[in-house]
């Protein structure tokens, strides 16, 4: 049976956290809304993650995704902005899963492979592959089409699951 669903991609970061929906209708997807949760860099941790749980409880209630996917975090040089990235992937998991929807994770990897083809493609292949797969999307932010993107390979895993039997 085709999959019906409006999923929300979140690509989070304690800066700049990207959100992308989608709606998916078997295989034929649709651009719903997009953009980035600005937070104050000059705030303290606390406040900023506030700000993202506030505005991500905002975008849950307004269009009311039954799916949430969520980037994974990868672990760069700088301990201190990788805790931070993780503080703000912590935010991104909880507020979905407080307001009772599904959370799947997605490393990039199988993200890019799902939306480009290739686990190895560059962040502007994905962009470019974003706009084609929901044309008339305005995406004004790499981070948004992070997001977007990742709502599309969970689109894919749906649609993938229910095609095969459960063993």
């Amino acid at each position: 049976m085709p999959i019906r669903a409006r999923i929300i991609g979140i690509d989070p970061g304690l800066r700049f956290t990207g959100f992308g929906i989608i709606e998916a209708d078997g295989n034929r997807l649709r651009h719903v809304a997009d953009g980035v949760i600005a937070t104050d860099g000059a705030a303290a941790v606390a406040e900023r993650l506030h700000t993202l749980d506030a505005a991500l409880a905002r975008l849950l209630a307004t269009y009311a995704p039954d799916h949430a996917a969520v980037e994974e975090t990868y672990v760069n040089r700088n301990a201190t902005a990788t805790l931070k990235l993780g503080y703000a992937r912590g935010v991104a998991l909880l507020a979905p899963a407080r307001a009772g929807i599904a959370v799947a994770e997605y490393g990039a990897k199988t993200v890019k492979r799902a939306v480009v083809g290739t686990g190895a493609a560059e962040k502007d292949q994905v962009a470019l592959m974003v706009r084609r797969l929901l044309p008339g999307a305005a995406i004004t932010r790499a981070d948004a089409a992070d997001a977007l993107a990742v709502a599309i390979c969970h689109a894919h895993h749906l649609a993938t699951a229910s095609r095969v039997p459960a063993a």
